[in-house]
């Protein structure tokens, strides 16, 4: 990976990480509120902000060229972190297996190990065990759900764990065998009556 893709790939990955962080901090300002009428309240100050912003830069449009040199900076800044780079030079020359690309076997164990004793476990919930991990960044349970699929994992529409149905897997659907491990009927019919 050249210089040119890490910068590139910290700024997408730093633009990322500063637009969940802002949102989560309005959301969090909004939810704050000692009453419900004071979250709408709130919520009418960010919406009155962002329509001030929109006209002030309606009337001085040069102010965007500050806001996007400031947003760089600050996703670049964020990106150290969360974007991938490369273990040596060397590994620029060889094809890397991008992340969450893994073998289905390595996916079962995953989804075994985040539901332990449950029956099974919601997407939203390993969806948010990979980005913790810094896999899977930007990924949305749509995402998950069509990585599992491609890889034969089935999907649950409506899986009911702790009262709340959500898509997900079910632990019985990763211990059956699936289609290629399943035994071959016998050649031979049967003599039994």
């Amino acid at each position: 990976m050249n210089r040119l893709h890490r910068v590139a790939d910290r700024l997408w990955y730093g633009s990322i990480e500063v637009a969940r962080r802002r949102a989560n901090r309005i959301t969090a300002w909004i939810k704050a509120a000692p009453t419900s009428r004071g979250s709408w309240v709130r919520l009418g100050v960010v919406v009155g902000l962002g329509w001030i912003a929109v006209r002030t830069i309606r009337a001085a449009p040069g102010l965007l060229w500050v806001i996007t040199a400031g947003w760089l900076w600050a996703a670049y800044r964020a990106g150290r972190d969360h974007a991938p780079e490369a273990a040596t030079e060397d590994a620029d020359d060889a094809p890397a297996e991008p992340p969450g690309e893994q073998s289905a076997e390595a996916v079962r164990t995953l989804l075994l190990d985040l539901m332990g004793d449950a029956r099974g476990v919601h997407l939203k919930t390993v969806l948010a065990h990979l980005q913790k991990e810094g896999q899977g960044v930007g990924w949305t349970v749509t995402d998950l759900r069509l990585r599992l699929e491609a890889l034969g994992i089935p999907v649950e529409p409506l899986l009911k764990l702790n009262k709340v149905p959500t898509r997900g897997v079910l632990k019985a659907d990763l211990l059956a065998p699936s289609p290629a491990e399943a035994p071959n009927p016998s050649p031979e019919a049967s003599t039994a009556a």
